[in-house]
């Protein structure tokens, strides 16, 4: 009888070491399903996104959109784990997403290959339960700060340079009222944002370059630590939240940062309620979506995009018009000049709000410049509503949509 209980105990032993997740489940407040139900969006997939991927696929998180512009290069296989001589060329979302799999098979991941400030519609902020991003640029983390009020979910941001970080909580859901990225932004800052664009407002070319110097180790650190503040944040713990966790490389010193909200910041702007729409962005024309808002705001109500439209181009010489429709973003300078009057520079009309008398008002969505699975705010009696194009998630999203599972507004 003895040697029967014996035996039990050593295959349940061995039942249990079998568990891929064996360990962490030995840390009393951790749940594995919490991680396995996470939805996540990663943002950037370079030297930091590609340690945050791998963090993730070992912790055993069920579901992983990633987001990146760019293919990856030479140079990227120094700091980049997930990637190999033979991808170069390839895009960088669409290969990490695969190799983030190939690390954990019960993975859902799937790929966007987009700008993320221009091309990824707000509703995949809303699918997501916590967005980490590994960036450079300040224009993008501005994005992601705004797009996450809006839709009260919470951020990681991960900053590096040469062998230096810093990894940083923004919680619209723990903080409402509290410090936000933008919040944290200097003179400095601003004065940057404001150099990548031209006297006409279109973007400079030039300055979209730029190769922040950093090594594979500081990646390791900072996404670390980036990690660890999502699994507490999906666990319902307390994070870092409004603060910065700073690492100095040179003397290993490590420090935190209080944040102070800024009373004046456009970024606190989250919308009163989100009404989910069966439509996607090449169903429904502004007329359409107006006279849904007016119903319920009254007749005075206005739809505001989540970005700037360039509309058309004007020269003031040869009068000759140009339409465009693109995020205003992503025109750049040498659009200026009008292509029958050389030298003269061409007159930008742009638009983000649509009062009902606009000449494209009976367009679709996705002609006008906005993107699949975005969210167009509805605003009328001192009211916000963002009227989701959910036709569009799950081309968007892949096999990582279930039909509207989870998107509930609280």
């Amino acid at each position: 009888m003895e040697n029967e209980r014996l035996l039990i105990t050593a295959n349940d032993t061995s039942a249990a070491e079998d568990d891929r997740f064996h360990r962490f489940k030995l840390i009393g407040w951790w749940d594995q399903k919490k991680l396995a139900d996470a939805k996540v969006l990663v943002i950037g997939a370079g030297a930091l996104g590609n340690e945050i991927l791998k963090n993730l696929a070992l912790l055993g998180i069920g579901n992983i959109l990633v987001a990146d512009l760019d293919r990856i290069e030479n140079s990227n296989l120094s700091r980049s784990v997930l990637y190999r001589a033979a991808d170069n060329g390839q895009y960088k979302a669409t290969v990490a997403a695969r190799a983030a799999q190939e690390i954990y098979p019960d993975l859902k991941s799937h790929a966007f290959n987009g700008n993320v400030v221009y091309d990824l519609g707000l509703g995949v902020f809303r699918w997501a339960d916590v967005i980490i991003a590994g960036l450079d640029n300040r224009e993008a983390r501005l994005a992601i700060n705004r797009a996450c009020w809006r839709v009260r979910k919470p951020w990681i941001d991960g900053a590096i340079e040469q062998i230096q970080g810093i990894a940083r909580v923004f919680s619209p859901v723990v903080h409402p009222d509290g410090p936000c990225y933008e919040c944290t932004m200097s003179e400095t800052d601003w004065k940057l944002l404001a150099n990548r664009r031209s006297c006409n407002l279109l973007s400079r070319g030039e300055m979209q370059g730029g190769k922040t110097p950093t090594t594979p180790t500081i990646s390791s650190i900072i996404a670390g630590v980036q990690c660890q503040e999502a699994v507490k944040l999906l666990h319902g713990m307390e994070t870092i939240a409004g603060r910065g966790w700073v690492f100095a490389g040179l003397t290993t010193d490590s420090y935190t940062v209080d944040y102070q909200a800024k009373s004046e910041c456009y970024s606190h702007d989250a919308l009163d309620e989100i009404i989910p729409l069966d439509q996607g962005a090449a169903d429904i024309t502004p007329r359409e979506l107006l006279s849904r808002a007016r119903e319920l705001l009254g007749p005075t109500a206005e739809l505001e995009l989540a970005r700037d439209v360039l509309e058309k181009m004007i020269c003031p010489q040869c009068k000759q018009e140009e339409s465009l429709f693109i995020s205003l973003g992503k025109a750049t300078a040498d659009l200026a000049e009008c292509p029958r009057c050389p030298g003269v520079r061409r007159e930008v009309v742009t638009f983000f709000k649509i009062r009902g008398t606009e000449a494209f008002i009976d367009q679709p969505l996705l002609q006008i410049g906005v993107p699949a699975f975005d969210i167009v705010i509805a605003r009328g009696g001192g009211r916000s509503i963002g009227y989701e194009l959910t036709g569009d998630a799950g081309e968007v999203l892949g096999p990582l949509w279930q039909g509207g599972q989870g998107l509930e507004w609280e």
